[in-house]
């Protein structure tokens, strides 16, 4: 494990060794992932939208017997327990609450108040202002290239549009998986970058070996972006269900989606009248239809599938266009160790260019 390299507003902000942030990824960042990250010195996120409020909790407590290290948890601002959650954050005095929505100002004095740093990620620049002037302490940014829900602006064009915009720390992601990406990240004036595929193809990453191994199988063509799964752009590995999924039309794909909603309830805990209230809550945020909103519904499981159950025929793998240039599975410690030292030798390379 190596000592501090790099300080820079991201690791005074979340204390943390390493200005390196394993993203929020959905049945991906659980407690062994995050507490990994954290005992390496980066700033791990638990994920909790697709944990019921006691799982979040028990996973909370499990992270902190993991680790005594600074970690945050992933929110979503829209979903109706949002407030309950946030006061569990406040009550395991977790460090920091980032979220996939931009959360309203009185969420986030609410958390400031009580220690808590708040990260949104934000994907235009005049989200990112609208959150610096509602007191969020930085902003993350994610780029075209990365996996999951994505825009289609590249993180070189979103992430110095974004710097010039608001004067809080901006954390990039989207592309990112060694030092060389890190070290561009904080000469553009970030400070830090979030990875999420490179964490997932990590020894600490409960995902299944047969999945990882179909992760590092794929090229830079390995990935496409499609409306499909829940009405939203959506990255993800192009396997034979998703090109399925892109050929097939709303009325074919309206049993299995149904079939999988009922499954999300199920799981969840959720009663019918709490599923309409978030997926009013989201519909209203997002702006999206009810076709929309039944499909997000069935996402979940769709990705549980694979990502958890290990069967990709019947799941989708969210996954950035990094995962083509991936070939390895190192522990977190390995890994944001040789991230950061080959940006420091990087960064003092770039010197030499100077007159």
């Amino acid at each position: 494990m190596i000592d501090q390299l790099l300080k820079t507003p991201l690791t005074e902000l979340a204390g943390v060794r390493h200005p390196v942030v394993q993203t929020g990824m959905g049945w991906v960042a659980g407690p062994r992932l995050v507490s990994g990250t954290a005992n390496a010195g980066g700033l791990g996120i638990l994920a909790s939208a697709t944990m019921t409020y006691e799982e979040l909790e028990h996973a909370i407590i499990e992270v902190k017997g993991r680790t005594d290290k600074p970690f945050g948890v992933n929110l979503r601002a829209d979903a109706g327990d949002a407030q309950e959650r946030c006061d569990l954050l406040i009550k395991h005095g977790v460090k920091v609450a980032s979220f996939a929505l931009a959360p309203k100002a009185e969420l986030i004095k609410k958390l400031k108040d009580h220690g808590i740093v708040v990260i949104p990620s934000v994907g235009a620049p005049r989200h990112a202002e609208k959150v610096a002037g509602w007191g969020a302490d930085a902003v993350m940014i994610q780029g075209g290239e990365g996996g999951g829900h994505t825009g289609s602006v590249p993180t070189t064009l979103l992430l110095p549009t974004v710097l010039d915009a608001v004067d809080i720390p901006v954390i990039a992601a989207g592309g990112f998986f060694d030092g060389r990406g890190l070290a561009a990240a904080l000469s553009y004036g970030a400070a830090g970058i979030g990875m999420g595929t490179r964490f997932l193809l990590t020894q600490d990453s409960t995902v299944p070996d047969p999945v990882k191994q179909r992760y590092l199988e794929a090229d830079l063509n390995g990935t496409t972006v499609t409306t499909k799964v829940d009405g939203m752009p959506h990255r993800m590995l192009r396997t034979e269900l998703v090109s399925e999924l892109e050929e097939s039309n709303a009325v074919r794909r309206l049993a299995p989606t149904m079939k999988r909603t009922l499954g999300f309830k199920k799981m969840s805990g959720m009663s019918w009248r709490e599923l309409v209230k978030d997926g009013r809550a989201m519909k209203h945020g997002q702006d999206r239809s009810w076709t929309s909103m039944v499909l997000a519904a069935n996402t979940p499981m769709m990705l549980k599938a694979g990502l958890v159950e290990g069967d990709a025929s019947a799941g989708v793998l969210a996954s950035g266009q990094v995962v083509g240039v991936i070939d390895d599975l190192p522990t977190c410690e390995a890994l944001i160790d040789r991230v950061v030292t080959q940006a420091a030798v990087e960064l003092k390379r770039a010197q030499t260019y100077l007159i």
